[in-house]
């Protein structure tokens, strides 16, 4: 049985900042030691990494990704092997994707074709989430199902009428079920009947250019949304994750209903906390490469996120990484923002955003594993297996370099597209070394991993509610 020991480092979780060495031992953290203690000196190992003036942390948990994802037309264009590759150099050892209930066909048929397309293609661990598109009396029996199966979390939208919106009393149903099951039910909140309306508004007055994305899709309707579902959620008695939540009107509804002392959780992405409408607004048509929805805001909003993210009332930072090419891609929308695919890339570059975010103080370290490591781990059962470092979990590890600066940038990112949302954008802090399950994935900033080494992990139920 293989054993590697880290050496060196300050290693960073949740909860504890520790000069500790660690031991590795068959794929799971074995012990961890302080420095200089006789017990991390008997250690013996076949792999020595000296993490000396770097930070030893979980590897990230992403639990919102879109590979390979059919939206208008055409697919997201990472695959999972490439999108777990690039996850991997950014510090993600883990990630959560969403498979699709086809129109008219059950739950496990849309499980099946996404365990199809990961199977043997991840660098990294992989878990599913379920987006329900047909919401019966047949599909609302498969949720046992499929919590039993370790798909315990289950995505509905008010969005996107005709193609994945359920009506309140659809949403109503899933949550009973939910409730009875263990299971968390996920929503994406806007109010898509609505939106549709302005959007049809905006293009009769020739409004057609990216920017007019983010003007119809209001903030007000992301809170009206929002409200509604927790209001839903709590008719049933059940909990509710509500995802990229880009607006300080929402943000206000779930700290209203926390306050309350209800079970209501929210996630906001990295695109809405260093973008916004400014970059919707780029001219011959760059504004594109921003349109995703939950679309970005005014700047004045970022303050709101971070301040959510401090006091606790948004729990988990994810990137919904969806990515679209701007060239063939996005540019299906040319004359039309809304037939522009919805997505933006970003699983590479989460983890060093916010650890800029560090270095910028608006969040301390511990927060910043907490928020992107532990906590998605623990909403959607991976904890502790994944999400810290501790005896027994996973070795999913990455020694981080915090003074080590860099630009990113499309020339030498790993994601499958044709554009960075956050080119030329400098930042202090890069993964050099990634272990996955104990197994070199980045070492010292080479990829030394493969397709087929990233595992399918079931997932328990949510352990903030159970």
């Amino acid at each position: 049985m293989s054993r590697t020991v880290i050496h060196g480092g300050l290693v960073i979780t949740a909860s504890d900042e520790i000069h500790a060495d660690v031991l590795v031992e068959g794929g799971r953290v074995a012990a961890l030691a302080a420095h200089g203690t006789d017990a991390a000196a008997g250690w013996t190992a076949e792999r020595r990494i000296d993490a000396t003036g770097k930070y030893v942390i979980p590897g990230g948990v992403d639990a919102h990704t879109h590979m390979e994802m059919p939206f208008g037309g055409t697919l997201a264009s990472d695959t999972f092997e490439t999108g777990s590759r690039a996850a991997a150099w950014g510090g993600t050892t883990t990630f959560v994707d969403f498979a699709i209930q086809p129109r008219g066909g059950s739950l496990r048929e849309g499980l099946d074709t996404w365990h199809a397309k990961a199977d043997g293609q991840c660098a990294v661990d992989y878990a599913f989430h379920m987006i329900m598109s047909d919401v019966n009396e047949s599909s609302l029996r498969e949720m046992d199902k499929l919590v039993s199966l370790g798909i315990s979390s289950f995505k509905l939208f008010t969005a996107y009428p005709g193609v994945f919106l359920s009506d309140d009393g659809q949403i109503l149903r899933a949550m009973q079920r939910a409730a009875s099951n263990g299971g968390l039910v996920m929503t994406h909140a806007e109010n898509g009947l609505a939106i549709d309306v302005l959007v049809e508004q905006a293009l009769a007055r020739g409004e057609r250019d990216p920017r007019y994305h983010g003007e119809v899709r209001k903030a007000l309707l992301e809170a009206e949304a929002t409200h509604r579902v927790i209001r839903l959620s709590q008719v049933a008695g059940a909990p509710v994750y509500v995802v990229h939540v880009s607006a300080r009107e929402a943000v206000a509804e779930l700290a209203r209903a926390r306050d309350e002392g209800l079970p209501v959780f929210g996630e906001t992405c990295p695109q809405y906390l260093f973008l916004s409408t400014d970059n919707l607004a780029e001219p011959d048509f760059e504004g594109a490469k921003y349109v995703c929805s939950t679309p970005l805001r005014p700047k004045d909003h970022q303050e709101a996120l971070w301040r959510g993210l401090r006091t606790n009332d948004l729990q988990v930072v994810s990137t919904d990484h969806c990515p679209f090419c701007f060239k063939g891609q996005k540019e299906l929308g040319r004359d039309d923002f809304s037939k522009i695919p919805n997505g933006m890339p970003g699983v590479e570059n989460r983890m060093d955003l916010l650890h800029q975010a560090v270095v910028d103080g608006h969040i301390s370290r511990r927060r910043w594993i907490e928020i992107a490591c532990a906590t998605p781990a623990r909403m959607f059962g991976l904890y502790p297996k994944k999400g810290t470092i501790t005896p027994g979990a996973d070795a999913d590890i990455v020694v981080y370099d915090p003074h080590a600066e860099q630009v990113i940038s499309a020339e030498t990112h790993h994601m499958n597209v044709d554009y960075s949302a956050y080119e030329g954008k400098r930042v202090t802090g890069r993964v050099e070394t990634v272990l996955s399950r104990g197994v070199p994935v980045i070492e010292e900033r080479t990829y030394v991993g493969h397709a087929g080494h990233g595992a399918y992990v079931p997932r328990g139920i949510c352990q903030y509610t159970n």
